[in-house]
């Protein structure tokens, strides 16, 4: 009985940026629970793989080649995935991109650019998807995934963290907006796990001595994402809504 309560099985999970790092081992993660993938991503060459990956596995799953930040292209990857499996009623919106600069070094253009995609894009997929869940009358789970640094900041880093501490917010604001519709609504806030957009750094003697400075005194695995977000897209969280879960090896307990 309990591991049927962490089963996907008969849902539709789309993950955005599903090509690589975080999204796609969550992809597969979700895969191996026994819901149906509907992986989103600009890089249609890594999806095709990713697809291939869960289907030699015995799952089932789809590439929906979208950009976060383009409504109209969020949209056409719902149809695929409506066409294809029904309503999406998991989403996990993981897509996003950082700039390591100081906040005095920043113009506007790349402050826009970080926040289109961190925030506006976690809005855009967690809305349209909503409003499908509404209209199919079907309960879901939506998952966004925000950083540690949405609840603390580290220097040089000024658009990331503003980008994810408005993602927390827009969770809990999602979250009591849309509980009346059967959807629950959480946030996933890493601490510092290696993906290609860290791994230059985290390999530089600066980065080597951050992680000697850390609780844990190592990266997390990105394995270790996949139990906290089965836990929040199944029935054993369906109590869970508007929570911030943080995976961070006690890295927010150090810097708050």
């Amino acid at each position: 009985m309990q591991s049927a309560m962490f089963s996907l099985e008969g849902r539709t999970a789309l993950v955005t940026g599903a090509s690589s790092g975080i999204g796609r081992v969550l992809a597969l993660g979700l895969a191996g629970a026994g819901a149906r993938i509907v992986a989103l991503a600009r890089r249609a060459d890594r999806l095709a793989d990713l697809v291939a990956e869960i289907t030699a596995q015995g799952g089932s799953a789809i590439a929906a080649q979208a950009d976060v930040t383009d409504p109209d292209s969020i949209e056409r990857a719902l149809d695929a995935a409506e066409a294809a499996f029904g309503t999406v009623d998991v989403v996990i919106s993981n897509a996003g991109v950082t700039d390591a600069r100081n906040f005095l070094k920043i113009d506007a253009a790349a402050r826009d650019a970080v926040m289109d995609t961190n925030f506006r894009g976690v809005w855009n997929v967690g809305q349209a998807a909503a409003r499908r869940m509404v209209a199919a009358k079907r309960p879901g789970s939506i998952i966004n995934v925000a950083s540690v640094l949405g609840l603390a900041v580290q220097p040089g880093l000024a658009s990331y963290c503003a980008s994810k501490g408005a993602v927390i917010q827009l969770t809990r604001s999602m979250a009591i907006d849309l509980m009346q519709h059967g959807i629950r609504v959480n946030a996933l806030a890493p601490g510092w796990f290696k993906t290609e957009l860290n791994d230059a750094f985290f390999e530089s003697p600066a980065g080597l001595e951050r992680i000697a400075r850390m609780p844990a005194r190592r990266l997390g695995t990105l394995d270790e994402l996949v139990g906290p977000v089965i836990l929040l897209a199944s029935d054993a969280g369906s109590f869970m809504n508007g929570s911030v879960v943080v995976v961070d090896g006690a890295l927010d307990a150090l810097l708050a």
